[in-house]
């Protein structure tokens, strides 16, 4: 991982450790959403809820787009895949190591 892909892998995952930002991201990952929509839906004032949309967008983790006056936020579907594929990263080993040691307990029952 390149060291560009190592800070935006830091700053999403920073994103990802608040509870408001990961309830914000549940609002918004079916359809775009206006701040007032989320903010309502979060309990947080609009404000509030700005400046975490702020940090989402920074961290690759959310979008803004206009649809005429309103500015709706959605998920950047790319900003999880990424934190998804470093997550991922961690199963094979894991796996592995436990494929291993279900081998060497059932080869020490049947010896």
């Amino acid at each position: 991982m390149n060291a560009e892909a190592a800070v935006d892998l830091d700053l999403a995952l920073r994103a990802l450790a608040d509870t408001n930002r990961r309830a914000i991201l549940r609002v918004i990952r079916t359809e775009p959403q206006p701040v007032g929509a989320i903010a309502e839906a979060v309990g947080l004032s609009q404000q509030t809820t700005s400046h975490h949309l702020g940090v989402l967008r920074k961290a690759g983790l959310a979008v803004g787009t206009r649809e005429g006056t309103r500015h709706l936020f959605a998920i950047d579907t790319d900003g999880l895949a990424a934190v998804r594929s470093y997550l991922d990263d961690f199963w094979p080993a894991k796996l592995a190591d436990l494929k291993s040691a279900i081998e060497s307990r059932q080869q020490a029952s049947d010896g």
